[in-house]
C-alpha cells in the first residue's frame, strides 16, 4: 500500500520521519515537505502503481522459471514462446 511514509521517503531520502496521527516529525534536521508536497507525490505514485498492474497480473501468471525451461527443452522456443504470449495477450501493457 502506498501511504504517507512512502511519499516521504520519494521526496527526501534518508530521513528519518515519523508520523503519529496527522503530525509529521523528521528526526534527522530535514525539513519535512508540505502537505501539497506529500499529496502529489502520493498521487504520482500511485498512478504509477495503477499502471503497473498489468505487469503484476502476468508476473503471477507466468510459469515458473523452471517450469519455462522445462517447456523450451520438451518443445522448443516456438511452443514457449506462445505461452508467454498468450499470457502478454491476457495482460497488454498499456499504450
Amino acid at each position: 500500500m502506498i501511504d504517507k511514509s512512502i511519499a516521504l521517503a520519494e521526496l527526501v531520502p534518508n530521513a528519518n520521519f515519523e508520523i503519529i496521527g496527522d503530525k509529521i516529525i523528521c528526526h534527522s534536521g530535514q525539513e519535512v515537505p508540505s502537505e501539497e508536497a506529500i499529496q502529489a507525490k502520493l498521487k504520482e505514485l500511485e498512478d504509477e502503481y495503477k499502471k503497473q498492474a498489468y505487469a503484476r497480473s502476468r508476473a503471477k501468471s507466468y510459469p515458473s522459471i523452471k517450469d519455462q525451461l522445462d517447456k523450451i527443452y520438451h518443445s522448443g522456443i516456438d511452443e514457449w514462446k506462445k505461452d508467454i504470449k498468450a499470457v502478454k495477450d491476457k495482460f497488454p501493457k498499456p499504450t
